[in-house]
């Protein structure tokens, strides 16, 4: 979706200008006199400013950002935040920053919509400043009048020495970016796709700071290099990082027992899913900033779609629940869990079929997990154990080891999505990492992802005997690869089946 300001030409000054009137300015009936401004701005009591001592993440940012530093020598390198985005005429969607420029300033769930991260290059490396705009004065009509950043509409905002104390980082007004954009030539790189505007501005510039005919499009080649860069920074965590991996997943867990203990009601409502959908964002808006994702509340058939998220169906007994969710920190690091629950409390004896052959896919994918592997031998394994049940079960128009082979593929009707994805900041992380160190990559101490094999029989599948129909499981788990092999984050969350049914015990009907 696009930002709510329309597009402005490459100029300077389009940077610290004022924003333009959003939708309510046609409504207004804010007081416009002088006297009224004069008192509104009086009489207030003096504002206890406390610089905090700087967070946690602090170091562990300034590691990452001298990590890309060394990887662009000569460069400028600007890292938006980016602006909030419209939902419905003046009404913003809650704001997220860039998950590249929260890595890199460790400012999570507190960024400031329209903050820009610059690395400004010396003799040695870069230096440093994140620019954001300052709050308004309680002498300015901003104070009161702006609902974007004024604090009679969204609150008390910080000041630029409060920021520069909490994340260990020099600050500047946002006016002050001018200067920067005055100077940008052609070894300046941006992260296109934090900021359009201010991408705009930036090849407007670099443009003209190269002898190029005017039909010549830009050199986009250094800014691919430098998401690629900040992606694959990302695939190891750091100590920091893999604490709030474990604080993520502990907070889901809680989500998913909220969800168990509201079963009566969920299933005595005709749109169950929703409720669903609600339990655990309260525990998401509760424990952390807010879900990873949205929420995929998908009973009966419903988790035979692997991306179900409108979630408007009921939730009926006999029937498989599959939730696939996951709470992100004010840190923005999201776990990512799927549990299939039956909803009365028990498995039938195919539901159980069916699941255990999941779980068994999933522990032998886990099995193989050590440095020194690559991470589509995750897939394969798990996909091995798929091929083998869907043949046991005579599913296959061939044997399992036939299947298997690269041009034949049958059992992955079943099971269309891959095995494992990345996970940290965001829930697809590390996305724009290049092929030989993601898919093809060999693993690290210290790397994150998920594993998540399923079996998914559609209602209307003729390929497969009726009592499979309907009937859609996907067992998801948060792993951490260790120095000798690996740990599954998410242990702690029921899995076997067995275990589950004692967890829904707890929790009767």
């Amino acid at each position: 979706m696009e930002t709510s300001r329309s597009p402005k030409p490459a100029t300077a000054s389009s940077v610290a200008a004022e924003p333009e009137p959003r939708a309510t300015s046609n409504r207004s009936t804010t007081p416009q006199s002088s006297t009224f401004s004069d008192y509104i701005a009086s009489s207030w009591a003096p504002r206890s400013e406390p610089v905090p001592e700087a967070r946690e993440e602090a170091a562990y940012a300034a590691a990452r950002r001298e990590r890309i530093s060394q990887l662009h020598p000569g460069k400028r390198l600007i890292i938006p935040a980016g602006s909030s985005k419209v939902r419905s005429n003046d009404t913003d969607y809650p704001f997220r920053a860039h998950s590249a420029f929260a890595h890199l300033t460790g400012w999570g769930s507190s960024s400031e919509p329209g903050a820009v991260l610059v690395l400004e290059p010396t003799d040695d490396g870069h230096t440093a400043t994140l620019f954001f705009r300052e709050r308004a004065g309680r002498d300015s009509d901003e104070f009161y009048a702006n609902p974007e950043i004024g604090e009679f509409w969204i609150g008390a905002r910080p000041s630029l020495v409060q920021v520069a104390g909490d994340l260990g980082l020099a600050t500047k007004c946002i006016a002050e970016l001018d200067a920067v954009l005055d100077a940008v030539d052609v070894d300046t790189l941006i992260v296109r796709d934090a900021d359009r505007e201010l991408t705009d501005q930036v090849d407007g510039r670099r443009l003209l700071a190269v002898d190029l005919p005017p039909e010549a499009d830009e050199d986009r080649s250094g800014d691919d290099a430098l998401a690629q860069d900040l992606s694959e920074i990302r695939l190891v965590k750091d100590a920091y990082e893999i604490e709030q991996m474990r604080l993520a997943v502990n907070a889901t867990r809680r989500g998913f027992d909220d969800v168990i203990a509201d079963r009566a009601e969920i299933m005595a409502h005709p749109r169950g899913e929703r409720l669903v959908e609600g339990t655990f964002n309260r525990r998401a808006r509760a424990d952390g900033n807010t879900v990873g994702y949205d929420t995929i509340a998908a009973s009966g058939p419903h988790a035979c779609i692997l991306h179900w998220t409108r979630n408007d169906g009921p939730v009926s007994a006999g029937d498989l629940i599959l939730l696939d969710a996951g709470i992100e920190l004010d840190s923005y690091y999201t776990a990512d869990i799927t549990r299939t629950l039956p909803i009365s409390g028990t498995f039938t004896p195919v539901q159980r079929r069916v699941y255990e052959a999941v779980l068994e896919a999933a522990d032998a994918a886990f099995a193989i997990v050590r440095p020194g592997i690559r991470f589509r031998e995750i897939h394969a394994e798990a996909m091995r154990v798929i091929a083998e049940k869907t043949a046991e079960w005579g599913l296959l128009p061939t044997s399992a080891a036939e299947s298997l082979e690269a041009d034949k593929q049958y059992h992955r009707r079943y099971m269309v999505h891959g095995t494992s994805h990345h996970l940290g900041m965001d829930v697809h992380d590390c996305a724009q990492a290049r092929r030989e160190l993601y898919l093809d990559g060999v693993l690290e101490e210290g790397m994150v992802f998920t594993i998540e094999p399923g079996l998914y029989f559609q209602p209307d599948d003729l390929t497969v005997p009726e009592e499979f129909r309907g009937i859609g499981v996907r067992i998801e788990d948060d792993i951490l690869v260790t120095a000798d092999g690996a740990e599954n984050l998410s242990i702690n969350i029921p899995r076997t089946a067995d275990d589950v049914e004692a967890w829904l015990a707890a929790h009767p009907l």
